[in-house]
């Protein structure tokens, strides 16, 4: 028997991801003057506010409520009839010094035995459905978003506001082989029409399926593309209008899209989020080293399909566990236990060797906050920070390192595939 399975998306401008990117904007600015900051940063959003709180410990100074207000322009929310505007919102500061008790279980005199941030799990997944090891469903939803972003910044689609969403269902067989797109959701946050509702939601419509739906479908190999039909279940702005949106139509709040952030319902999640905090909590480190290694782990051959669990505990060095789970697809013949000796042996996991690896100081972290933390492109690409109180920094930085396949020979040599 065949069945569905169905991932969402949302773009840079809904409120969960503007908290997000708000949060991740202030924590880069941070790094990119005192790599050395502890940043645990949330964000609230709603009409015309904007809510800064947690914990920081950094030897620089910077004005988060500039920060905070380019992110929101830099979005497309600059007009103050969408009820939420970087020029004009209101922008509140609760941030305070991150807790001693929580620094002396991070801080060590040899770096290289930092303590975790903070108990917790975290997974890493990947998959052979995609080139990027991430699920189709997640992928074209968020593609379907990335390329209305675009057709919003130009002048394609004129009428649109920055807040959307995204969804699809795909039909797979018994052996999780993709077989037909079943269902495409697109709500679009857009300008006043005329009093027209249904005129404007067949113009709605006739964009998103004559327009942006073959813009996605022709970034696809021939494979992919064969998936869309014509007996796609379409809904475009279900509710027949999507004018009140963004942070004036639903509060925002920093980490609230940790599944969208990851594999889109596939494999598992800690529950921890990503946006806000610097790497020495691994919530955010420990997730990237695991797609890293399941990545590569996919890529080598091992499995078409992995997913690893890590467990850390708050002030400890060593991860406590690690287990890899080939879930029922492996192409090796050693056992899943085995394999996760294997891999505890090449991959050094302490949060230190995590963050050196990856080069996590860095400030790379606002690319992150929209459009999902896994299954990027990995490229380098030149930073500017201004701060009035420091002066001008360029970095020249790493955008989502653990997506490379550098282990990938190392594991097929190791594991004689």
């Amino acid at each position: 028997m065949s069945y569905l399975f169905t991932s969402e998306s949302v773009s840079e401008g809904h409120p969960d991801k503007v908290s997000d990117q708000i949060s991740d904007g202030i924590l880069d600015n941070f790094l990119a003057f005192d790599p050395n900051s502890k940043v645990a940063c949330e964000t609230l959003v709603t009409t015309g506010q904007v809510i800064l709180s947690g914990e920081v410990t950094s030897n620089t100074y910077i004005d988060v409520q500039e920060i905070a207000r380019n992110v929101i322009k830099d979005i497309g929310y600059n007009n103050d009839k969408y009820k939420f505007s970087g020029e004009s919102c209101a922008v509140m500061s609760l941030i305070h010094e991150q807790s001693e008790d929580i620094l002396r279980g991070i801080e060590r005199s040899v770096k290289e035995e930092q303590g975790a941030g903070d108990q917790g799990i975290m997974f890493g997944y990947a998959c052979n459905e995609t080139k990027n090891s991430i699920p189709l469903t997640l992928d074209i939803a968020n593609r379907l978003l990335l390329e209305l972003s675009k057709l919003r910044r130009s002048i394609e689609i004129p009428y649109l506001r920055p807040d959307s969403k995204s969804q699809v269902t795909i039909e797979y067989d018994d052996n999780d082989v993709p077989l037909r797109i079943d269902t495409i959701v697109v709500s679009t946050q857009h300008d006043e029409f005329d009093r027209d509702d249904e005129k404007m939601l067949n113009k709605i419509r006739k964009d998103i399926v004559k327009l942006l739906i073959p813009i996605v479908k022709d970034s696809y190999d021939p494979e992919i593309q064969k998936l869309f039909n014509e007996n796609i279940k379409i809904y475009v702005n279900p509710t027949g209008k999507f004018v009140i949106g963004g942070p004036h139509g639903d509060t925002g709040l920093t980490g609230r899209k940790i599944i969208i952030d990851t594999y889109g319902g596939r494999g598992a999640h800690g529950g921890g989020c990503f946006s806000g905090k610097d790497p020495s909590k691994v919530d955010r480190s420990a997730a990237y080293a695991a797609r890293h290694i399941a990545k590569n782990l996919v890529k080598a051959g091992v499995s078409d399909e992995i997913l690893i669990q890590l467990g850390y505990a708050i002030g400890v060095a060593e991860p406590i566990s690690l287990n890899i789970d080939t879930c029922g697809k492996s192409k090796i013949k050693i056992s899943d236990s085995k394999l996760s000796k294997i891999v505890n042996e090449i991959f050094d996991l302490k949060p230190h060797s995590i963050e050196s690896r990856f080069k996590l100081r860095d400030p790379i972290y606002l690319e992150t906050a929209s459009y999902g933390h896994m299954g990027r492109k990995s490229e380098k690409k030149t930073k500017t920070f201004n701060s009035k109180y420091s002066g001008v920094k360029k970095i020249e930085v790493e955008l989502f390192p653990w997506e490379k396949l550098e282990y990938t020979n190392l594991l097929i040599k190791t594991l004689k595939l």
